[in-house]
């Protein structure tokens, strides 16, 4: 059944070499680092396509659009970000599905090319039954995932944290408290910035569904 009041965001970039996975790119080169990240975006929206909710895709920069459509499929539906910062961009994505009907919204970054939609569906399932809001950490003290209710919506937690500073979640957990918001935890997932983490990625995707991934079936070829 698909859930007409509730929408799905995906945050990519286009995949430039240079532009993309930048400390990756220290360690492979910066058009391998520039494909990884393109397989990374083709596998996320190509779980996420599955689930029981529209699905939104925000990109930047906005001049590419001809280019990301290309690249990741025509069939999708698209938004340029708008913002001068991460926190702005997410903050007018929301406020955009919400102005366009939806009552529950989800956003995800394109870091975690194994982020099963489970989590999602999980996610969608919280605000359903309650939650203000939703929030998935990440292992680096930001967070992968972040959900509203639209009457519980809250964009002050968009302009407080220091975007890329280890203390992100805490920062927002702590607005979310202060606004005496209802909020559900999501699993810890991985966002795949360093060597670390790609060889954290390869080792806990082993012999799982992720192994077939277009992501680990191109790193096999660069192997």
């Amino acid at each position: 059944m698909i859930l007409k009041n509730s929408c799905l965001i995906i945050f990519v970039q286009y995949p430039e070499e240079g532009k993309v996975k930048t400390r990756l790119a220290r360690h492979l080169t910066d058009k391998t680092a520039a494909r990884l990240y393109e397989n990374f975006v083709l596998d996320i929206i190509g779980a996420m396509d599955s689930g029981s909710y529209p699905l939104k895709i925000y990109f930047y920069p906005p001049q590419k659009e001809k280019e990301i459509k290309k690249s990741f499929g025509e069939k999708y539906k698209y938004a340029a970000q708008a913002g001068a910062d991460l926190g702005e961009k997410m903050k007018n994505a929301f406020l955009r599905e919400f102005a366009a009907g939806f009552e529950r919204v989800v956003l995800i970054g394109s870091d975690c090319p194994d982020l099963p939609p489970d989590i999602i569906d999980e996610s969608f399932r919280a605000l359903e039954d309650g939650s203000d809001a939703v929030i998935g950490p990440s292992t680096d003290g930001g967070y992968y995932l972040i959900g509203f209710q639209k009457d519980a919506f809250c964009p002050e937690i968009f302009s407080g944290p220091r975007w890329g500073d280890a203390s992100v979640l805490k920062e927002t957990l702590n607005i979310l408290r202060s606004r005496g918001k209802r909020f559900s935890i999501m699993p810890v997932w991985r966002d795949v910035d360093t060597r670390e983490d790609l060889n954290d990625l390869i080792n806990r995707s082993g012999h799982g569904p992720f192994a077939e991934s277009r992501t680990m079936k191109f790193l096999k070829e660069c192997s």
